[in-house]
């Protein structure tokens, strides 16, 4: 079971659950990170998330072939899911900081047309914030995309000496 989900389907913090359980938040996070929980944990869970304990058995239990690929499989929908929301939040980053830009520009000129008609320097700063925000989007939108996670991950490998 994926007790993160469960969890987040729910509305629930760690804190939250912990406190339903009766189990720590420092059990609530190693079981979202993968370890198999104890006997009692896995009751505690299954009570609250209204789950039959005896499906929690079969997947946390039952290692064989066919439970090893759909456990590899999980882990990559699960990898795939992080990468999406993790390339949402960046969009949404993005999406800020080009509102912030519009709102700020236009102040700024305002304030140098009221003190300082002569000399316009407001562009000094648009323009310099303005490749700020173009980098932010090229990165945002992955155009380049040279340090994806991709290649994070092969740095990973090569870095703990595994072949890929």
């Amino acid at each position: 079971m994926n007790v993160r989900k469960l969890r987040l389907q729910k509305g629930w913090s760690q804190e939250q659950l912990a406190e339903m359980t009766d189990l720590s938040i420092r059990t609530i996070q190693r079981i979202e990170r993968g370890q198999v929980p104890s006997l009692e944990s896995r009751k505690a869970l299954a009570s609250v998330f209204d789950i039959d304990l005896s499906d929690w058995q079969i997947e946390g239990d039952v290692m064989d072939e066919s439970a090893a690929s759909t456990s590899t499989e999980r882990a990559r929908i699960e990898r795939e899911e992080r990468e999406a929301i993790e390339y949402v939040r960046d969009l949404k980053a993005f999406y800020s900081h080009c509102l912030t830009f519009v709102v700020i520009i236009p102040f700024l000129f305002f304030i140098n047309l009221t003190t300082s008609p002569g000399y316009i320097w407001a562009w000094w700063p648009a323009f310099g914030w303005g490749v700020g925000l173009a980098i932010h989007g090229i990165n945002a939108f992955e155009v380049f995309n040279m340090f994806g996670p991709g290649w994070e991950r092969k740095q990973v490998e090569k870095r703990l000496g595994r072949k890929l």
